[in-house]
C-alpha cells in the first residue's frame, strides 16, 4: 500500500531564485496538502545527519555544503500515493531531462542545483519527515 506523506525540501538554489512561492503553487496544483512546513537554514551538522546515507559517495561533501549554503524550505506533504506523485511532479533529477511543466523542468538550474527534494520512498518520507517535524508540528 502506497503511504499518504512525502517529505520535501525547496533546496537553496530555489530559495535564492525567489521560486518559493511558484513552487509551492505548484505543489497545490498537484493536489498536495501541506501539513507541516519552516524556513530554516540547515548547519553542516544537520545537512550531514540528513544526507548521512550518501556518506560513502564522492559528492557526500560537496552536497552537505551546497544544502547548508543558505535556506531552505522543509514541508511535509500529504496525498493518496504521495511519494510517487511527488516524484512525477518534480520531474527528472537533471532538468534537461525533465517533463515539461514539472518542477526541475521549470525551476532547476543543473543536476546539483536542482530546485527540490523529494522522498524516494515511503519508509524515507517517514524518516525525513520525522528529522525535520515533531507530530506536534503536523496539522
Amino acid at each position: 500500500m502506497s503511504g499518504k506523506i512525502t517529505f520535501t525540501m525547496i533546496k537553496p538554489d530555489g530559495v535564492e531564485a525567489n521560486n518559493i512561492g511558484p513552487i509551492l503553487a505548484k505543489i497545490n496544483e498537484g493536489g498536495f496538502r501541506i501539513v507541516a512546513m519552516k524556513y530554516m537554514r540547515l548547519t553542516p551538522e544537520q545537512a550531514g545527519a540528513f544526507y548521512e546515507v550518501h556518506k560513502e559517495r564522492p559528492f557526500y561533501g560537496e552536497l552537505v555544503a551546497y544544502m547548508s549554503s543558505g535556506p531552505i524550505v522543509a514541508a511535509v506533504l500529504t496525498k493518496e500515493n504521495a511519494v510517487a506523485d511527488y516524484r512525477t511532479l518534480i520531474g527528472a533529477t537533471d532538468p534537461t531531462k525533465a517533463a515539461p511543466g514539472t518542477i526541475r523542468q521549470l525551476f532547476a538550474k543543473s543536476i546539483a542545483a536542482n530546485a527540490v527534494h523529494g522522498s524516494d520512498s515511503d519508509e524515507n518520507a517517514n524518516i525525513e519527515a520525522d528529522f525535520f517535524f515533531s507530530k506536534l508540528e503536523r496539522y
